[in-house]
Order: C-alpha cells, then structure tokens, then sequence
C-alpha cells in the first residue's frame, strides 16, 4: 500500500503524503513522538516555482496556531507561510539558508522547515486529512 496519494488536475501531478495532516494554505505537519514537524506541500511548491530563499523563525519563539512564520522567496512571488499548530519552535532546518531548493526537491524530506514543540496537541487533529487536503487542492482554481 502506498503512502502518498496522486493528484493530477489538468497537467499538474501533486503528491499527498497519508502520513500528515494538511492546512489550507498548503502547509504539512507530521507527528514525531512529542515534535511536530513541518513543512510546505508539493503542491506549494510547484505553484511558487524556483524557491530562492526562505526566512526561518528563530528557535525558542512561541507561535501560535494560523500564525505567519515567515516568507518563501520564489522568481515568481514572495508567499508567507503559517503555523499549522501552537507551539514553541525547537529545531530549523539551517541547511535551507543554503540551499532553498530543497523546498522544491524534496518538500516532504529534506525541505522540511522546523520542528514544533506542541502547545495545544489536540490542534495537530484538528488539521487538514489527506484526504481532506486532496479535496482542497481539487477545489482551487486552476
């Protein structure tokens, strides 16, 4: 069984992973024992394009649920993202300051973008199933 689902809207093909939970606004978050990890979608990133830069929050800052972080960089926009749970932030992924790109390469891997100590764990599912989230996506004007 797999663990992502495909979504193909016109040209496009966007991949869902099934082991996260999904905002609105195109952001991933997965469960790591007490952590939260997070990121941006497939789907955000190709719609951005060439990511150039990012700006990370500082670790020990305290955000709150549907927050702005901070903003992506791409040639085509500079788009914010936001915080899909409450929480203190504990790790970035500092590799991102040099090379952005891996928004683009790998958003579900090696282009996640911090690590979230929990406030308000139950907010984590209150997001997004992927399955909700493919319904999402389906629904955006294309």
């Amino acid at each position: 069984m797999s663990n992502e689902i495909i979504v193909e809207i016109g040209k496009n093909r966007y991949v869902v992973k099934k082991d996260r939970r999904y905002t609105e606004t195109d952001e991933w978050a997965r469960k790591e024992d007490e952590l939260i990890r997070i990121g941006i979608t497939d789907y955000a990133q190709k719609e951005l394009k060439d990511i150039v830069g990012i700006e990370l929050p500082e670790k020990g800052r305290t955000l709150n649920k549907g927050e702005e972080i901070g903003a992506i960089d791409s040639v085509k926009a500079t788009s914010p993202y936001y915080a899909p749970v409450s929480g203190e932030v504990v790790d970035v992924n500092s590799q991102l300051e040099e090379k952005p790109e891996l928004l683009n390469i790998d958003p579900y891997g090696e282009g996640w973008i911090l690590l979230i100590k929990p406030s308000n764990p139950p907010e984590y599912d209150e997001l997004l199933t992927p399955e909700q989230y493919v319904e999402n996506i389906k629904s955006k004007k294309h």
